[in-house]
């Protein structure tokens, strides 16, 4: 009880909120620069990506990270750690995580630069601490791997190489990060599809999906350019730049759930989109958009009995019976009503479009190799499917 109390004093002291609290200033929240260090070891937080923790050494080779939300407890919390360390030779390292407003979820991923591996951790019964030993040397441990604002300017680059490819700056979030994009087919192709990724710092596997998913989605367009005159592809993979730098579980630098405000459209990452939007040629609509998350399972969420027939049509024609088919990667499809007022994408496009409109959840310890492999699968069946939406 006594550390518990501590940990606490700790979240105030420094900023990390408990229930009901406003989000914290821009100019604490994020990279830190926090560390602890003993003559034999170091725990750093000074790098993108890196949680908003804070440690606390509990002896010459044992420490306690408090892994802490960045606003008040989030819809479906999502425990974002992660950090570096050094440990000079002499025995194993000792890391405790100790989680205020949440549970232990995510398995921690070690890397070297080299080798990459995942951990084996000693959770309490309650699941709010999570102990795990880590050898000597330097390397970093988070809670998924890290897919942080390089790999995002590598991904956009390559997509950009193609013959029907053009990237472009949607906007900037509240810390000036700019929104990218890239639109893979022609400018006046009539049928838009939207795809967005990463509303949600931790959901890495989601982003793997997306990655892999518009890989081949530019690949289909390469090989033919008639797709491109009649589908337009508007790529946005990381829609919360500011959150996913900052090592947020949820929220954008705003304190906001970007997935909770689209209809609101409060923050300059759902504003952004929606003035391209607005700004579209007259002979231009969108026909679909798919949001990429990460939960504890693969599934589909999709529209339920607002579905026109139509929307069924294409639903069964993309996904339905295909639930079992993917080697590795066993996936459900589930029926949700829009909530006018939940301001989800799913539901603010469904309802403002009349389109399908599904969010896109992969597992957070799915095979990565078959999230992949699947991802390209649903890509390569999408044009077909998309067809039935023009009868």
């Amino acid at each position: 009880m006594e550390f518990r109390h501590l940990l606490f004093g700790i979240a105030l002291a420094t900023g990390a909120c408990t229930a009901g609290a406003p989000p914290l200033d821009s100019s604490v929240q994020g990279p830190v620069g926090s560390a602890c260090t003993t003559s034999s070891a170091k725990l750093s937080f000074d790098f993108e990506a890196a949680s908003f923790a804070r440690c606390v050494i509990e002896g010459e080779r044992e420490f306690s990270v408090l892994v802490a939300p960045e606003h008040r407890p989030p819809i479906n919390p999502s425990p974002w750690y992660a950090f570096r360390y050094e440990a000079r030779a002499g025995g194993e390292l000792t890391v405790h995580l100790r989680y205020l407003a949440s549970q232990h979820r995510y398995v921690p991923k070690w890397t070297d630069g080299t080798e990459r591996r995942q951990l084996i951790v000693e959770t309490s019964e309650d699941g709010t601490t999570a102990t795990m030993q880590l050898p000597p040397g330097r390397a970093t441990v988070s809670a998924q791997e890290i897919f942080d604002s390089g790999d995002y300017e590598e991904a956009l680059e390559r997509w950009a190489q193609g013959p029907l490819a053009r990237r472009f700056v949607l906007g900037s979030s509240h810390d000036r990060r700019p929104i990218g994009a890239v639109r893979l087919g022609f400018a006046d192709a009539p049928r838009l599809v939207l795809l967005l990724g990463r509303q949600h710092p931790p959901e890495v596997t989601g982003a793997i999906a997306m990655e892999s998913f518009v890989d081949q989605i530019a690949a289909l367009l390469a090989a033919d350019p008639q797709m491109g005159k009649r589908y337009q592809f508007l790529v946005i993979p990381l829609l919360n730049p500011d959150g996913v730098a900052r090592g947020n579980w949820r929220a954008n630098l705003g304190g906001k759930d970007i997935n909770r405000d689209w209809g609101e459209f409060s923050q300059p990452e759902t504003q952004a989109i929606k003035g391209w939007l607005d700004a579209l040629p007259a002979g231009v609509r969108p026909a679909l958009m798919l949001d990429f998350h990460s939960t504890h399972r693969n599934l589909f969420y999709v529209q339920g009995d607002e579905a026109s027939e139509r929307q069924e049509q294409f639903l069964g024609a993309w996904l339905q019976g295909k639930e079992n088919s993917l080697p590795g990667y066993i996936f459900s499809i589930e029926r949700r009503n829009a909530n006018p007022g939940s301001g989800t994408a799913k539901n603010w496009f469904h309802q403002a479009y009349g389109i399908p409109a599904y969010t896109y959840e992969v597992a957070d310890d799915a095979d990565r190799m078959a999230i992949r492999q699947a991802a390209a699968v649903f890509a390569r069946g999408l044009p077909g499917a998309l067809e039935v939406l023009e009868r």
